[in-house]
């Protein structure tokens, strides 16, 4: 077995004094594994997959990523937002800059690729995305679908190990959800380890290798999609399967 990419040991987080929001998370991530990670609103999904590349600090236990402890060590922080690439719900471009200037913002300035290199790997990633035709245009002239699928491209243009998603489609129309799902199909198979919080269970049955199901900040169930959706095993993830499934 390949040592986890990442490793949650008995993770804990408070904010403030009384609302703790992540309990006790165990959680081990093989390199190429794909989760999908679900549960209501509230249930600290976005605060986990946030600790991942340290945008969310935490006050007791462990977490591993990519070989390295994250504390308060600000060049472990460093190493592993290296490899994490990290796309949100609202697309955060700069709306000021071209898609191709998005783009090529961090792999100049974190990165130090000559601009050259950063505009050929930029334009790579577009393609990648299917929308390098959209390099010279500004974010607001483009669709949600298209401004989030640049987001994706500019998370890859920093070469992430692994990339975490939180609600990529809850900000966009539902006939522009397919188009960013479709690209997340792709990226899955081509082996990135991915980490999705998502309530679009269509693509959690396609693609992911792993379904985690959290309530109350707590890792309540965790299965293959099959055995999740088919028989889930606790009255929560009944219950929430039930409303966001409608049977």
């Amino acid at each position: 077995m390949s040592e986890p990419t990442i490793h949650f040991d008995k993770v804990n987080k408070w904010y403030g004094n009384n609302f703790h929001v992540l309990r006790d998370i165990d959680l081990q991530v093989r390199p190429g594994e794909r989760l999908v990670i679900c549960g209501p609103s509230g249930s600290g999904k976005s605060t986990m997959i946030r600790c991942i590349n340290a945008l969310e600090d935490y006050q007791e236990g462990k977490l591993t990523v990519a070989g390295s402890l994250l504390g308060d060590d600000i060049k472990a922080i460093d190493a592993v937002r290296r490899q994490v690439g990290m796309v949100f719900q609202q697309f955060n471009l700069f709306p000021h800059l071209t898609v191709l200037e998005n783009l090529t913002l961090s792999p100049t300035w974190v990165a130090g690729l000559s601009k050259k290199d950063a505009i050929e790997r930029a334009m790579h990633q577009l393609e990648r995305v299917r929308i390098a035709e959209q390099a010279q245009k500004y974010p607001l002239q483009l669709s949600g679908g298209q401004q989030q699928r640049v987001a994706i491209a500019r998370a890859l243009c920093l070469t992430p190990k692994i990339m975490l998603f939180d609600e990529p489609t809850s900000a966009l129309d539902p006939e522009m959800i397919k188009e960013v799902l479709d690209v997340m199909m792709e990226l899955a198979n081509q082996g990135m380890t991915m980490l999705c919080v998502t309530h679009e269970m269509g693509f959690a049955k396609a693609v992911a290798d792993r379904v985690i199901f959290m309530d109350q900040g707590q890792i309540v169930e965790e299965n293959t999609p099959t055995e999740f959706f088919n028989h889930p095993q606790t009255d929560r993830a009944k219950d929430f399967l039930s409303k966001i499934l409608g049977h």
